[in-house]
């Protein structure tokens, strides 16, 4: 097998999006609008669930995608530009709008390269890298379809090979795919769950119940600081003064910042680590089972639940920990009442700065929770725990294949690997 080299430019367009205007958007539709962030770091399509924005007005003809698409992120508003340059596929047709910021590649010359093996190679370092080397901006990044096709590339010479090593790629990125839809399914139906119970008020022996004031008999609402030990039950990360950036370490224990927490999950790997002996010295800020962990700068809402696998973790600089009295509420119970549209809005609103917004622990003990029986929130825990403990195995499982897929993918797409 002979390798050829040339710039991507030799065998593919890149077209730019459609500026879709923010008035006909709306939180529910037919028709998403696509964003950088419906993609992967690693590439691939990514779900944004509760944050998808829908779009009702007229779309201008070939800006509506079908099935098989490939685009690329040409907008990444991350100075390091994790995501900038990465590809993915369009899993449905007649669903998803070409907006700006992403460009959708075409093939023009497909005697010369693969489709699937060419979003492939969006996906590689060495393509990576000189997008990013070339891109400008210094906070938000930007690209061009025409810094994109200068990018140098290596293929192999006949669409033969070219598809066998696609094929191969595609294989990791199917067991990926079918173990992410086997989360959001199980994450509708843990949101379902909820809703049935605790907003519709469908609970077990909800027939029988007596309401007043808009609550079952024995059900209240009470400030999130009522629910925790007093002194250090809701309290942030130590600050720098405690804890220096010449203090992390390759081994050791791992540091819960922002950047860790993934929509309500951790990640599963890249943390910071400390030394065992300072993380003793900081032993009021390390993690037991059943708290939460928020992120206070940035995005806020971002939340995790600490289970076995995390016990003894920090809570890190830039964070937040909530430690609730299992004798007042149970965890997983709260964890999930944190999350609700209702609540998690009322945190969002509590805080403060216009261009990074900060969560303090004062506004976290003014939080309302709905408070049902203790019985009620035991048997919505035996309910929820299975589904989050699989979420959580499966999202290993996802991490484990991306990690060994992007191990692979290089020394493939160089021709180190034969297939």
């Amino acid at each position: 097998m002979t390798w050829l080299e040339g710039q991507i430019g030799d065998f593919a367009d890149i077209k730019h999006g459609f500026a879709f205007k923010g008035e006909h958007f709306s939180d529910e539709g037919q028709r998403i609008v696509l964003t950088p962030g419906h993609c992967f770091e690693g590439g691939g399509f990514r779900p944004r669930g509760d944050k998808e924005k829908f779009y009702d007005g007229p779309v201008p003809d070939g800006y509506l995608l079908s099935r098989g698409d490939t685009l690329v992120v040409m907008t990444d508003l991350v100075s390091a530009a994790p995501v900038l340059g990465a590809s993915f596929r369009i899993p449905e047709d007649d669903r998803y709008l070409h907006n700006q910021r992403l460009g959708l590649v075409s093939i023009t010359r497909p005697g010369l390269i693969d489709e699937r093996f060419l979003y492939h190679l969006f996906n590689t370092y060495v393509y990576r890298a000189q997008v990013r080397g070339s891109a400008s901006g210094a906070t938000v990044r930007h690209t061009s379809p025409g810094r994109i096709k200068a990018c140098r590339v290596r293929y192999p010479d006949t669409l033969r090979e070219q598809a066998r090593i696609a094929e191969f790629a595609d294989s990791y990125d199917d067991l990926i795919e079918n173990n992410r839809r086997r989360i959001a399914l199980l994450a509708e139906a843990a949101r379902l769950l909820y809703r049935e119970w605790f907003v519709h008020l469908r609970f077990p022996g909800h027939e029988h119940a007596a309401i007043a004031d808009g609550l079952p008999q024995g059900w209240c609402i009470r400030a999130l600081s009522s629910l925790c030990p007093s002194g250090d039950g809701i309290q942030t990360g130590p600050f720098g003064s405690q804890l220096h950036q010449s203090d992390y370490s390759d081994d050791g224990v791992p540091v819960i910042m922002p950047k860790d927490i993934a929509g309500s999950r951790l990640k599963t790997d890249g943390f910071a680590r400390i030394p065992e002996d300072l993380a003793a010295r900081l032993s009021r800020h390390r993690m037991e089972v059943g708290d939460t962990v928020y992120g206070r700068r940035g995005d806020i809402g971002r939340r995790a639940y600490i289970g076995v696998r995390q016990r003894g973790w920090l809570c890190g600089t830039g964070s937040l920990r909530i430690r609730p009295n299992s004798n007042e509420i149970v965890p997983r119970y709260l964890f999930d009442t944190l999350g609700s549209p209702a609540t998690s809005g009322f945190i969002a609103n509590q805080a403060k700065g216009s261009t990074m917004p900060n969560l303090s622990a004062g506004a976290l003990q003014r939080v309302p929770v709905l408070c049902p029986p203790q019985r009620i929130q035991e048997l919505y825990a035996a309910e929820a725990e299975p589904i989050a403990e699989l979420i959580e195995v499966l999202s290993e499982l996802c991490q484990q294949l991306a990690k060994a897929r992007d191990l692979l993918l290089p020394r493939l797409m160089s021709g180190e690997i034969a297939v």
